[in-house]
C-alpha cells in the first residue's frame, strides 16, 4: 500500500482497500508480535546510502533496494549474510526495456481484454525483484496394497462368456524430486509465483551480491521447514500419477492400503527474478508479474464483456450450422 496523500490514508492501487496509517501500524505491529512473541510494530532500520549521503529507512525483509533520492541500488549487506545470505541466485536476463517490450506484446494478444488495454500504452510502473525461494530435494517412499481385475470377453456358439480375473498387485516405489521450488516471501502472491514457473535451473549462479545492485531484493519471511509442507503437496499429484502408471492395464484398481512418505533431503535458498509491472486501466491498478529469466507473464486483465458476448455468439452461430446441417443430411430438415 502506498500512502495518498488527497485522502491521508494509505491505500492499495490494486483493489482500492485504504487503510488508516495507524490502523495498519496496529496490524503490522500485531503480525511482529506473533511473529517474534513480543508486543511492538516491526523493525524499521536506517541505512545510508554512498552515492548521496542520504539515510534510507528499509523494512526487515529488504535485502536490496533502491535510494529515493539519486536512485542509486544500495545492497543492505548485513541482510544478505550468515544464514541469510542465498545460496544460489538466477540473474536477470531480461532487461527492463526488453520487459516492457514483452508485456506489450503479451497485452496485444489479449483476445478478450479491451481494446484500450490491448495498446498497452499505460504502464504505470515495472519494477525488478529478486523473490527468495526455498528449492527442495524430496524422496518419496510408497507403499500400495490393491486388489485388481482383468476381463476377458469370449463366445461358445450361442454363448457369451465374461472371465474375471482377481489379482492382489503390490508396489513399493522409491521416487526422488530434485529443487521442488516455493517462494519464501510473504508479500508475492503464491499462485502468481507458482504459474511464473518452470525456471531453468542451468542458468543457476553461486550468489554474489553485485547480482542484487540495481534491484529490488527480499530476504525469506518463511524458512524452509515452514514451507516444507507445500512443498511436498507440489508433488502429491505426480506422485499419484506415477503410482496410477504402474497398474496400467488392469480393468479396474482397488487400494487396499496406499502409505506415501514424503521426506526432506536437502533444501537451499536461493534468488528468482521476477519483474513487477503496474498497469493503470480504466482507473483501475492491475499488478502482473513476469518471469525475470523467461519473459512468462501471469495475472489478471480486465475482461471486455462485449468480446466475450461476441464470441459465445459465434460458438452458438457455428454449433446451430453444424446442426441444422447434419439435420439437413438426414432428411429432416428444420428452422
Amino acid at each position: 500500500m502506498s500512502y495518498d496523500a488527497d485522502a491521508g490514508m494509505l491505500s492499495c492501487p490494486s483493489c482500492r482497500t485504504r487503510m488508516d496509517v495507524r490502523e495498519m501500524e496496529q496490524l503490522r505491529g500485531g503480525q511482529a508480535a506473533g511473529r517474534a512473541g513480543t508486543a511492538g510494530v516491526a523493525d524499521t532500520v536506517v541505512y545510508h546510502c554512498n552515492n548521496c549521503g542520504a539515510d534510507l529507512l528499509a523494512t526487515p525483509e529488504t535485502a536490496a533496494t533502491k535510494c529515493s533520492f539519486c536512485g542509486a541500488g544500495v545492497v543492505l549487506a548485513d541482510r544478505v549474510s550468515g544464514e541469510r545470505r542465498p545460496q544460489l541466485v538466477i540473474p536477470f536476463t531480461i532487461s527492463r526495456d526488453e520487459a516492457i517490450r514483452a508485456f506489450k506484446k503479451w497485452c496485444r494478444n489479449g483476445l478478450i481484454t479491451p481494446r484500450g488495454f490491448m495498446s498497452a500504452d499505460r504502464i504505470q510502473s515495472i519494477t525488478g525483484i529478486y523473490v527468495p525461494f526455498w528449492l527442495y530435494d524430496l524422496n518419496g517412499h510408497v507403499h500400495v496394497e490393491a486388489v485388481c481385475t482383468k476381463v476377458r470377453t469370449y463366445s461358445d456358439g450361442d454363448y457369451l462368456y465374461t472371465e474375471t480375473s482377481f489379482f492382489d498387485a503390490s508396489r513399493e516405489i522409491n521416487l526422488n524430486y530434485v529443487m521442488v521450488p516455493a517462494d519464501a516471501s510473504r508479500k508475492m502472491d503464491d499462485a502468481f509465483m507458482d504459474l511464473l514457473e518452470p525456471y531453468h535451473y542451468g542458468q543457476l549462479m553461486e550468489f554474489q551480491t553485485p547480482y542484487l545492485a540495481g534491484y529490488l531484493a527480499e530476504t525469506y519471511q518463511y524458512t524452509d521447514e515452514e514451507l516444507l509442507p507445500r512443498a511436498k503437496n507440489k508433488i502429491i499429484g505426480f506422485i499419484e500419477d506415477y503410482i496410477r502408471s504402474t497398474y496400467a492395464g488392469y480393468a479396474s484398481v482397488k487400494y487396499r492400503n496406499k502409505q506415501i512418505d514424503i521426506r526432506k533431503i536437502n533444501s537451499y535458498y536461493v534468488l528468482f527474478p521476477v519483474w513487477m509491472v503496474v498497469y493503470d486501466y480504466d482507473n483501475f491498478k492491475y499488478t502482473f508479474a513476469m518471469n525475470g529469466q523467461t519473459g512468462k507473464v501471469v495475472g489478471k486483465p480486465p475482461i471486455s464483456f462485449g468480446k466475450v458476448a461476441a464470441w459465445f455468439a459465434g460458438v452458438a452461430a457455428g454449433t446451430f450450422l453444424v446442426l441444422k446441417t447434419v439435420a439437413f443430411a438426414l432428411g429432416g430438415g428444420f428452422l
